[in-house]
C-alpha cells in the first residue's frame, strides 16, 4: 500500500469514527488529546515511590500442587515464546517486528508498521508468570523465584513509563495487575518478605511501585462512551483489585470508583437474560473472569458486591451452560482474540467456560451447571480452596440436558435435540450486530446459524483470525459472505468502517417464533440491504421427530441484484456431491447429514480461495487453515424463494 494510500485509509477512519461519536464525546476525546500532550512532556519516565504499611493478608489457596509446571515456554497464538531466556519486550512474536520505545500514544498500531501490536500485548500481559510461581511453589527450587524476579526488573527497565507500546493501552495494563495479584498470592509474597530480606528489597523498591504505577495509569485512562465495552470492564476489574488487595495511598478511591462501574457494567452489557452484548461468544469466559475475580476479592477484602450483581452473575452462568453443547465447548460467534484474564490450568483440566460452570455450581449449589462442567479445575482449587472443592465432589451428579432454550429479546434461538450423548443443536442468529456505536467485535451475521451434531461441527462460524494486520482477511473473516446467511450485490449487511469498528448498522427484526407440537420455528429479518431495495427473510423450522431442518429465505426485490448463498463446513467435514443439489457431510467420527439446496441453484465447493478469499476457517487467533465452503450465486430479478433441507442420512 503506497503512503498516499495508506494516509487516505486513516482519514476515512477517523471521518468513520467521528460518526459514531456524540458531541460529549468528541469533547471528551479532545480534552484527552490534550492531557496526554501534557503527559509526553511531564510524565515519561515517571516511577513513583511507594510504601505500605502492611503486606496483604492472604485471601486464596494454594492446593497440594501436582507438577510440574512449564516454566520454559509459553504459546503466542500458536508461536513459542522462551520464558527461561531474556525477553524483548517490544518484539512482536507473530510478524517478527519491533515496536520503537517511542511516546506510547505516539506509536502506529493500527496498520502493520511495526508489527501485529496484540502478538507484543499478549507477550507483555505476563501470564505465564502464574505457572513460574506455581513451578517454585510446586518444587521449592529457588531458580524459579529469581527467574521471577529477573523478568520483573526485565519489563520495569524496558517499559519506562508512557515509552513504547505496552502502556498504549489501558486494558493490557489492567491485565498484568491482575497477573501481578494472583503471582503475590501464590509466591506467599507476605510472608516471604518476612523471610528473605533480598525479595522484600525488590518487593518495595521495584515490585510494589510498580503495580502502584499500573493502579495510577488505570485510574487516569479508563474507556468511555463509545470504547466502553469489555475494555472498562477489564480496567474496572485490574483498579478494583489494586485499590482492595494493596493498601496504597489511593487504594480506597479506587476500589469504590472501580467497584461502581461494576456494578453498573455488568447490567449494562448484560441483557435481563445473562446475555453478553457484544455479540462475541468467545468474549463471554474472558469478561465473566473479571466481573468474577472482582467478587471474589471484593468479598474478602470488605468491598462485597450487591444482590444484583450476584444475581446477574448466575443468570451469565446459566447462558453459558444452555449456549454450551454436549461437546463442552461453546461455538463461535463474533469475535473470537483467544484473550483470557488470567492463566491458572493444568493438564486435564477443561476449557475455561467448564471452569466457570464449576465456580457457578459451587457458588449457587446448582447441580446444573455442574452437569457441564467437568472438574473442579486448579483455577478453582486456587480461587475457592478446599472446602469449595468438597461442597463440589458433594452436588449431585445429574446428565447434562440438551435443551432448546429461546432467548427471542437478544436474538439467540438455541435450538437441541438429544439423549444419551446424541444431539442436534442449531444455533440461529437475529441478534444486533454489536454493542454500542462502534459494535467493535460483532460480526456482520444476521439470519446466520451453526450445527453440531453429537458435539462435532458440521456447519460453523469461520471464526475471526486476525484484528490489526492484513485488513482483507479481517474484512472477510467479520464480513457477512464468511457466515452462513445471504449477502447481495457483494456487499456487508453493515459498512465496514475498520478493524474494529462498523457503522450504519442494520436493525434485526424477529417477525415469528414457536415452540410447540414437537416442532421450533424461527423466522426473521433485517434492513441490511434497504438502499439497495431487498429484504431478507428467513425461516428456520426444526422437526423434533425426523431431526430435519429446513430454511426457507424469502428476496423481496424490484430490481436485479447478486446473491451470494454460502454453507461454511467445519474442516474435518467431507462434502460429496449426489444427485443435483444434495450434498452428503460426513465427519470421521459422527454421523452423515444430508444437506440439499434449492433447484434454482448450482453451488461449487470452494476450499481455501485467496481471489475472492473464501472457504477458511480459524481455530485460533492469527491462525487459519482451509476448509469447505458450499457456494452458489445466483442474479435475479424480483422475489424469490429459497429452501435448503438439513437432515440426518439414512
Amino acid at each position: 500500500m503506497s503512503n498516499r494510500s495508506a494516509q487516505l485509509d486513516k482519514l476515512a477512519w477517523y471521518a468513520n469514527r467521528l460518526k459514531t461519536m456524540s458531541l460529549p464525546e468528541i469533547n471528551y476525546r479532545l480534552n484527552t488529546a490534550a492531557r496526554k500532550k501534557y503527559e509526553k512532556w511531564q510524565k515519561v519516565g515517571y516511577f513513583p515511590q511507594v510504601s505500605l504499611s502492611a503486606y496483604p493478608s492472604p485471601i486464596l489457596f494454594l492446593p497440594e500442587l501436582k507438577g510440574p509446571f512449564e516454566a520454559k515456554e509459553h504459546s503466542i497464538f500458536g508461536r513459542p515464546l522462551r520464558i527461561d531466556k531474556e525477553i524483548d519486550w517490544h518484539h512482536d512474536p507473530v510478524s517478527g517486528g519491533r515496536f520503537p520505545l517511542d511516546y506510547s500514544f505516539s506509536i502506529d498500531t493500527r496498520t502493520e508498521k511495526h508489527g501485529i501490536v496484540k502478538g507484543t500485548w499478549e507477550v507483555n500481559r505476563l501470564q505465564f508468570l502464574t505457572n513460574i510461581c506455581l513451578q517454585y511453589r510446586y518444587s521449592g527450587e529457588k531458580q524459579y523465584l529469581q527467574r521471577f524476579i529477573d523478568i520483573i526488573k526485565s519489563w520495569k527497565e524496558s517499559n519506562p513509563y508512557l515509552k513504547g507500546v505496552n502502556w498504549y493501552s489501558n486494558i493490557e495494563i489492567n491485565l498484568r495487575i491482575i497477573t501481578w495479584f494472583l503471582c503475590w498470592e501464590i509466591l506467599e509474597a507476605s510472608q516471604l518478605c518476612n523471610e528473605d530480606p533480598d525479595f522484600k528489597q525488590f518487593v518495595d523498591s521495584q515490585w510494589l511501585p510498580l503495580i502502584y504505577l499500573h493502579g495510577q495509569h488505570a485510574d487516569k485512562h479508563p474507556s468511555k462512551f463509545s470504547s466502553s465495552n469489555n475494555h472498562l470492564i477489564a480496567e474496572a476489574s485490574g483498579l478494583f483489585i489494586a485499590g482492595a488487595y494493596w493498601d496504597f495511598p489511593s487504594s480506597k478511591k479506587w476500589a469504590r470508583k472501580a467497584q461502581r462501574i461494576l456494578e453498573r457494567e455488568i447490567q449494562l452489557q448484560h441483557s435481563p437474560n445473562g446475555i453478553n452484548r457484544e455479540e462475541a461468544s468467545e468474549y463471554i469466559q474472558f469478561i465473566t473472569d473479571f466481573f468474577l475475580i472482582a467478587y471474589v476479592v471484593g468479598e474478602r477484602r470488605g468491598y462485597p458486591f450487591s444482590d444484583a450483581y450476584r444475581e446477574m452473575l448466575k443468570k451469565i452462568f446459566h447462558y453459558i451452560y444452555n449456549l454450551m453443547g454436549i461437546s463442552g465447548r461453546v461455538p463461535y460467534y463474533g469475535d473470537d482474540d483467544d484473550g483470557h484474564t488470567f492463566l491458572l490450568k493444568q493438564e486435564g483440566d477443561g476449557s475455561n467456560f467448564q471452569a466457570l460452570l464449576a465456580a457457578g455450581a459451587v457458588l449457587f449449589k446448582d447441580p446444573v451447571l455442574k452437569s457441564k462442567a467437568g472438574t473442579f479445575g486448579l483455577k478453582n482449587q486456587i480461587l475457592f480452596g478446599p472446602e469449595a472443592t468438597a461442597a463440589f465432589e458433594q452436588l449431585p451428579l445429574q446428565e447434562a440436558r440438551s435443551e432448546t432454550r429461546l432467548y427471542p429479546e437478544e436474538g439467540h434461538f438455541l435450538i437441541k435435540k438429544g439423549k444419551g450423548g446424541k444431539e442436534l443443536y442449531l444455533h440461529v442468529d437475529t441478534a444486533p450486530l454489536g454493542y454500542l456505536s462502534i459494535a467493535a467485535h460483532g460480526h456482520a451475521d444476521a439470519l446466520s446459524f451453526f450445527l453440531e451434531v453429537d458435539g462435532l461441527p458440521y456447519i460453523a462460524d469461520v471464526g475471526t483470525y486476525t484484528y490489526h494486520s492484513e485488513p482483507e482477511w479481517r474484512s472477510y473473516f467479520k464480513g457477512t459472505l464468511a457466515h452462513n446467511t445471504i449477502r447481495v450485490d457483494e456487499k456487508d449487511q453493515a459498512s465496514n468502517a475498520g478493524p474494529c469498528l462498523w457503522v450504519d448498522h442494520y436493525q434485526p427484526d424477529l417477525a415469528f417464533f414457536a415452540e410447540e407440537a414437537g416442532k421450533v420455528v424461527v423466522r426473521g429479518s433485517h434492513d441490511g440491504y434497504a438502499l439497495l431495495g431487498v429484504t431478507h427473510t428467513r425461516t428456520y423450522a426444526f422437526d423434533m421427530e425426523s431431526e430435519a431442518i429446513v430454511i426457507t429465505d424469502n428476496i423481496e426485490s424490484d430490481g436485479q441484484h447478486v446473491y451470494e448463498i454460502p454453507f461454511h463446513l467445519h474442516p474435518q467435514i467431507q462434502a460429496e456431491q449426489g444427485h443435483g443439489n444434495e450434498f452428503a457431510l460426513s465427519h470421521p467420527r459422527g454421523r452423515t447429514m444430508r444437506l440439499k439446496l434449492d433447484e434454482s441453484l448450482q453451488p461449487r465447493l470452494i476450499r481455501g480461495g485467496e481471489e475472492p478469499i473464501l472457504g477458511w476457517y480459524s481455530p485460533s487467533f492469527l491462525q487459519k487453515e482451509p476448509t469447505t465452503t458450499i457456494y452458489s450465486r445466483l442474479e435475479k430479478a424480483g422475489s424469490f424463494q429459497l429452501t435448503t433441507i438439513i437432515e440426518p442420512k439414512n
